[in-house]
């Protein structure tokens, strides 16, 4: 039986704050409506206009070299994409649904990250980089193969630990878990933009 999520808010509409952290230093991160759960999976929704931070690529380099210095992340306000990501605590994985401005359906995506840690409205993890692209036909590919082997080298992981976060993503091109039942999913019409919460970058 999975155990229950350790999670502070529960009413749908409630923000939690999203992040991927590695070496105590906040890479990525995005506040969220909470939406409730799908087999034992909490859902998340992003929107247009959600203020959030960004490790930035430079020209002639990937973003990696900043992610791992510790270099400040940027301010990012999330465009062009409803998201819609389930994920639960302690998987290496989220499930991801998208859509256009427009609300036409993108497709799923698969982000493999370090075993999902809860703290109430702060949902950590690290991301792994490598992640998986599903088609709305249900064809799907891996994404981002060149920072996976970046990472690699900058020592993100180890080769035993690169094995494994593909071994994870292979797992889930086994289960299949698309389509969800989502798909037709729409937010509440009053659901706003959210904000950056002021200690974001409190780990």
């Amino acid at each position: 039986m999975t155990a229950p999520l350790r999670v502070a808010v529960v009413e749908a509409g409630n923000a939690v704050l999203l992040r991927s952290i590695y070496r105590g230093n906040v890479r990525w991160c995005w506040p969220h409506h909470y939406v409730g759960e799908w087999n034992g999976r909490v859902g998340l929704y992003c929107q247009p206009g959600n203020q959030g931070k960004l490790m930035k690529r430079v020209a002639g380099k990937g973003y990696l070299e900043q992610w791992v210095s510790g270099a400040p992340a940027f301010d990012y306000v999330w465009e062009s994409r409803h998201v819609l990501r389930f994920m639960r605590e302690g998987d290496g994985h989220t499930v991801e649904l998208f859509w256009d401005e427009e609300w036409r359906f993108v497709g799923w995506y698969v982000n493999l990250q370090a075993p999902l840690v809860v703290r109430g409205d702060r949902f950590d993890t690290t991301d792994w980089a490598l992640d998986i692209v599903v088609e709305p036909d249900a064809t799907w590919r891996w994404k981002d193969e060149d920072d996976f082997a970046q990472a690699l080298r900058l020592g993100v992981f180890d080769e035993q630990g690169a094995a494994q976060i593909r071994a994870e993503g292979e797992r889930v091109i086994a289960e299949r878990p698309w389509p969800t039942g989502w798909e037709d999913w729409r937010p509440p019409r009053e659901w706003a933009a959210l904000p950056l919460p002021v200690d974001w970058h409190l780990v």
